[in-house]
């Protein structure tokens, strides 16, 4: 625990500086610049909210917020998650000539898109105002449940980085796993009231994507608070998949060298 919090404090500049400057590649040869970091959940956001409040006469309340504010969860995690499978190889510049704790990479991917993440939710603050959403104290668990989703995402994505190194198939496979707990996590619809029981009480509960969402529109939309047990169970469960990825990374990561 110790090395790592100093190698956070040691290398925290270099994330900052790897982001910027990622930040300055992707709208380097764009016209709109950062504005694709907006349009790409919004225009989601507009084709599942045609297809669904239109098409499939959904009647929920707020519900052009209600998917936009889930696919920006959906994205940081997905997003996070892909990129930490191949980090190593692609980063294999800076893995073969200078040590870096190699969870660092995936640390300045977040940052990264926790970036875009932030002008995103500075939209959807405007979704709210505009819509006259009713917001109570129970707003503070919209916040808890991105801390646990952030803890959750690096806890998964240090273990798929270190296997991702050794196993060319494992892209594939996960592309194939978040492809169904997409549609399982219930981007654009509720899973409880929409799945027969119970069966969307359970998948609510037991992936913890749709748990985390679900817990976030509800405090955001709905002024209703979380199962704050199984919120709890989710946070230590996060906290000891990051304990364990980090290990295995510190254990492992002088032969990524060989392998890249």
């Amino acid at each position: 625990m110790k090395r790592f919090y100093n190698d956070i404090k040691k290398y925290w500049y270099f994330c900052r500086y790897s982001a910027k400057s990622d930040l300055k590649a992707e709208v380097a040869n764009s016209y709109l610049n950062w504005i694709w970091w907006i349009l790409e959940p919004l225009c989601n956001m507009l084709v599942y909210y045609f297809i669904f409040s239109n098409i499939l006469k959904s009647s929920k309340e707020y519900y052009i917020i209600f998917i936009y504010s889930a696919l920006l969860m959906w994205t940081f995690f997905n997003k996070n998650v892909i990129y930490s499978i191949k980090s190593i190889r692609m980063n294999k510049g800076i893995v073969t000539k200078v040590y870096v704790p190699k969870f660092i990479l995936l640390l300045s991917n977040m940052i990264l898109n926790g970036i875009k993440l932030g002008i995103s939710l500075l939209i959807l603050q405007v979704f709210m105002i505009f819509m006259h959403v009713p917001v109570n104290g129970n707003i503070l668990y919209f916040f808890v449940s991105y801390i646990v989703m952030f803890l959750f995402t690096f806890g998964c994505g240090t273990i798929f980085m270190h296997f991702g190194v050794f196993i060319d198939d494992l892209g594939y496979a996960i592309a194939i796993l978040l492809n169904m707990m997409f549609y399982l996590s219930g981007i654009f619809y509720d899973i409880e009231t929409t799945m027969a029981a119970p069966l969307g009480s359970i998948i609510a509960r037991a992936n913890p994507m749709a748990f985390l969402i679900n817990s976030m529109r509800n405090a955001l939309l709905y002024e209703t608070a979380p199962d704050l047990t199984l919120m709890g169970i989710w946070f230590l469960v996060s906290v000891i998949l990051c304990a364990i990825g980090v290990r295995i990374i510190y254990k492992y990561e002088n032969s990524y060298v060989k392998v890249v």
